[in-house]
């Protein structure tokens, strides 16, 4: 299994395929398998690498405060482990915060951003959510939180049943206050007044019923030359909701930046 310890946390992440390297970062309450269809996908013409950001999955599960950017240098760690000097950054959620500051201050690493949710700032809901990771029963807040990020009706239909298990299958592993941790580093990361410095190529995606639709539509029109999309009938993990139309997405920016023939 690998790991970096590149920042003294352990990250757990996976690599797959041969070509073009292509960073995934997840979201709350996801782990990396939040991009499952994507790796099948996309690692058949570029070297995926999938990791789980600290508090999820194999990955560390610290319970002292850090901050937005040490999780963007655990994710830096992962690709200077694997010897990748330049990358497309995907990132969700909280790990489309990350994938901004690799866009802010890396910019030599990356190739593109593609943000899914794209919010440049913390959300209105980021003590809410604290208290209900905190609360002792994170399982069942899991469920809930995961109920909200999804497109009315979706948790009742066989796929979502399915992605719901999923990830409530190891919810007995994580770690409340360690969760708790990331909302509070992606709230004292207000990146807004930097999107215009932003030179990589960058497409911001989010679905129709997304929360941080309006948020999406902000750091757009904040970063010269980006695009957003919306996928109908999808939330704010559209990536595993409706996995053929995001990927469709995908593909449109990679032949932008020459990847996809």
């Amino acid at each position: 299994m690998p790991f970096s310890k590149a920042t003294g946390v352990r990250i757990y992440y996976e690599v797959a395929g041969q070509g073009p390297p292509l960073v995934f970062v997840h979201a709350n309450p996801f782990d990396r398998r939040l991009w499952t269809y994507q790796v099948a996908r996309f690692s058949q013409q570029f070297t995926t690498i999938n990791v789980d950001i600290r508090g999820y999955g194999f990955s560390d599960k610290p319970e002292t405060p850090f901050t937005l950017e040490d999780m963007a240098d655990d994710v830096a760690g992962v690709m200077e482990q694997e010897g990748v000097e330049r990358a497309i950054v995907v990132g969700c959620s909280v790990g489309s915060g990350i994938a901004l500051l690799f866009g802010l201050d890396r910019p030599e690493m990356v190739e593109g951003l593609v943000l899914v949710g794209g919010s440049s700032r913390g959300g209105g809901s980021i003590q809410t959510r604290i208290d209900g990771y905190t609360s002792g029963d994170l399982p069942g807040y899991r469920l809930k939180h995961m109920r909200e990020l999804f497109a009315p009706g979706f948790p009742e239909t066989s796929h979502g049943q399915w992605v719901m298990n999923l990830f409530d299958e190891n919810s007995h592993t994580l770690s409340g206050d360690s969760i708790a941790q990331i909302f509070r580093a992606r709230s004292g990361c207000n990146m807004t007044p930097r999107l215009a410095t932003i030179k990589a190529p960058t497409l911001v995606i989010n679905g129709a019923h997304d929360g941080s639709l309006q948020s999406g539509r902000e750091t757009t029109s904040g970063i010269p030359g980006a695009r957003q999309i919306v996928i109908p009938n999808t939330g704010h993990a559209c990536s595993i909701e409706d996995p053929v139309a995001f990927d469709d997405a995908l593909i449109g920016f990679f032949r932008g930046l020459g990847k996809w023939a």
